[in-house]
């Protein structure tokens, strides 16, 4: 880390320091944090290794954010994500939830996330490091933002594209596509968005492309791309 961020990192926001509360089954990751975010400035209010312990801590000791793994006691499955969402439904944006996870776990994430992004965020452990990346994204969380991990918005971005495989099309193409669906010809459609046959058949060709249709007779591929985009609507 250099002076300037170090400097950064140990600087503390305006007013009340923020109340963190911490849940994390690993006594030494804890302790560090717990050391980590005191010295940049956090008030720790507590530092549990169970879910049971933070809930408490919530009740107790009102912190701004809380920090959990993903994984917690007993089963080390998903009962971090879990706390996360009874605490989102008990407490709203009053806290700021801050998932820690020692890898990219999309499905869970989206869970919590894909109702409101507000006053969430999820970091991979390897991001701890790095304590002015760390204290950024508690204070947004605070603040009522997010903070995402860059892994975890890849993830959710390639999810969103297999979902979806007309979000590859300009809007434009999906114009296009839209009137193909309707049945009209490419010189229908030339005709209707006034532009050239010879544009529409290259946005029609950019289509088969971006919805991975094989060269094939494009009457064809006209079809697969009509019901590609009717199941997308």
């Amino acid at each position: 880390m250099t002076p300037a961020d170090a400097t950064a990192a140990t600087e503390a926001p305006a007013g009340d320091p923020i109340r963190v509360a911490i849940a994390e089954d690993s006594v030494l990751v804890r302790e560090g944090l717990v050391r980590l975010l005191r010295e940049t400035g956090f008030e720790v209010v507590a530092a549990v290794g169970d879910t049971g312990g933070l809930l408490a801590s919530i009740d107790a000791d009102r912190p701004d954010v809380v920090i959990l793994d993903i994984r917690m006691p007993p089963t080390h499955t998903d009962e971090g994500i879990r706390l996360a969402s009874a605490i989102r439904a008990r407490e709203g944006r009053r806290v700021g939830v801050l998932l820690l996870s020692q890898y990219v776990e999309a499905a869970y994430a989206y869970k919590l996330i894909e109702s409101e992004a507000a006053g969430v965020g999820y970091l991979l452990k390897d991001r701890l490091s790095d304590m002015t990346e760390l204290a950024d994204a508690i204070r947004r969380v605070a603040r009522g933002g997010s903070a995402m991990d860059p892994s975890l918005v890849a993830q959710l971005l390639r999810r969103q594209r297999e979902r979806n495989p007309l979000i590859e099309l300009t809007d434009r193409e999906r114009e296009v596509l839209g009137m193909m669906a309707e049945g009209r010809s490419n010189q229908a459609i030339a005709g209707r968005l006034v532009i050239t046959l010879k544009t529409v058949e290259t946005h029609v060709a950019s289509i088969f492309s971006k919805l991975g249709l094989e060269p094939e007779p494009d009457d064809h591929r006209r079809v697969l791309a009509v019901l590609t985009y009717l199941r997308a609507r």
